[in-house]
């Protein structure tokens, strides 16, 4: 094999694997949602309780993203995911043999936790070993496997459902996902440091070497370019992100964690099964139209990060908040109205596609691109955090509301749509073609 397949199959063995995390989020993210009837059913739940039940891993997902970045600028991504893939397979085996309802929130919140953290450490140690022109395709994987773990926990759910095994039903579709995070484990010890994150640590001839048999033209240049960089930003240590020349940059991860949960993409993830229930379908229907719903995403999302590099991370952002608008719209006027809830399918798709060219493409991206390497880990600890806390809120509140009015999330929804399109055209700058290095120059902070 020559040099050259060597390079790129390295950096699309270490791009996948970091983003093998995306496919465990996604998958730990949706499988809830066939769960819910028979949890409820078992341990005697209230809607309160229920909320409650699927909110408890965001919680985790919070400390996760928190306590992940400082992590992650510690000992690195890669180290640090491999903790997070410990606590994939803790969660999956304890929630499959949970006892009390109690065990079952504790095993759910450290699940949560893997989430949180790799939501933070998967973009990042992606974005850190990718060429510029590339890095928006490969720190897209990420959100591809978020999509396909979606899409392969609404499978799992419909086929397990469709075997009738009864009270276990639930313990097996939560019980799988000790599958995937074995083998994410095993892969995290075949794959390299991040080179600017050894560049961080002094450690240059690692960073020399990884350099070189990831393609790298001028190793040393590179080395020299990322050592400048940091230079500028106050050295070779850590620094504090809240700084007011970062400003600009908290802001932008603040709002774009805060919006993409918003839009009401997990809210809506999660009760996909009881909110077809609300239009009257069956709990069979209801597993089998999940599985549609969780295949448009996946599709569009392919086709988001294929042209995320040409068309640039705004434009998307802009596009898909008038679609999501309008389809949510279309939700709440369906749900208010109790008409044409044969259309609720279709409106629900035209949401997802929406989202998932846009929001669902950008988001771990731009979070991934805009902080300087000193506090690229804390800066995408903070979006994620913003992402998440917000996610806990509505997934906690969303079984409340509904029960007072059907319609009312979703309109609250399209209107916070409405709110992003223009902060994004007003605040937001266009990220594609830069350097990370170059970056902070672009931005306004050099």
């Amino acid at each position: 094999m020559d040099a050259q397949k060597r390079t790129l199959l390295l950096l699309a063995k270490s791009a996948l694997t970091g983003a093998l995390g995306g496919l465990l989020f996604g998958f730990d993210t949706a499988v809830i949602a066939g769960t819910t009837h028979s949890l409820q059913f078992h341990y005697a739940l209230t809607e309160g309780q229920k909320g409650f039940t699927v909110a408890i891993a965001l919680y985790g997902t919070v400390l996760g993203a928190i306590f992940s970045g400082p992590l992650g600028q510690r000992i690195g991504s890669r180290a640090a995911l491999r903790v997070m893939a410990v606590l994939y397979v803790v969660s999956a085996l304890g929630c499959a043999l949970a006892g009390p309802w109690t065990s079952f929130l504790i095993f759910r919140f450290i699940g949560g936790l893997g989430i949180g953290g790799s939501s933070v450490l998967g973009p990042v140690y992606i974005a850190e070993l990718s060429p510029a022109k590339w890095r928006g395709r490969l720190v897209g994987l990420f959100q591809i496997n978020i999509v396909i773990g979606i899409l392969l926990a609404y499978l799992s759910n419909a086929i397990i459902a469709s075997f009738h095994f009864g009270a276990i039903e639930w313990r097996l579709q939560l019980g799988v996902g000790v599958l995937p995070a074995t083998l994410f484990l095993a892969l995290l010890f075949t794959v390299p440091h991040s080179s600017r994150w050894l560049v961080s640590q002094n450690r240059l001839d690692e960073a020399y070497r990884i350099l070189a048999e990831l393609g790298s033209p001028d190793s040393r240049a590179e080395v020299d370019s990322i050592v400048e960089s940091l230079k500028a930003e106050g050295g070779l240590t850590q620094h504090t992100l809240f700084q007011h020349r970062y400003g600009k940059l908290i802001f932008l991860a603040v709002s774009i964690g805060l919006f993409n949960q918003l839009s009401g993409i997990n809210a809506i993830l999660y009760y996909l099964n009881d909110i077809f229930s609300y239009a009257g379908f069956s709990s069979v229907s209801s597993a089998m139209q999940a599985v549609v719903v969780g295949l448009a995403n996946l599709l569009t999302t392919l086709v988001g990060i294929s042209i995320i590099d040409k068309i640039g991370r705004k434009p998307l952002l802009l596009i898909g908040a008038v679609g999501c608008c309008l389809s949510l719209s279309g939700v709440a006027w369906v749900f208010h109205t109790g008409q044409h809830l044969h259309i609720l399918l279709a409106l629900l798709v035209g949401f997802i596609v929406s989202f998932a060219i846009s929001q669902g493409a950008v988001i771990w991206v731009y979070l991934s691109e805009v902080f300087p390497t000193n506090v690229r880990s804390k800066g995408q600890s903070l979006g994620s955090s913003s992402h998440w806390i917000t996610n806990g809120i509505i997934a906690n509140v969303f079984p409340y509301v509904a029960v007072y009015s059907k319609a009312l999330p979703f309109a609250f929804f399209a209107l916070m749509m409405v709110v992003q399109f223009f902060t994004v055209l007003f605040l937001y700058p266009e990220t594609k073609g830069q350097t990370l290095e170059g970056m902070q120059a672009h931005l306004g902070l050099h």
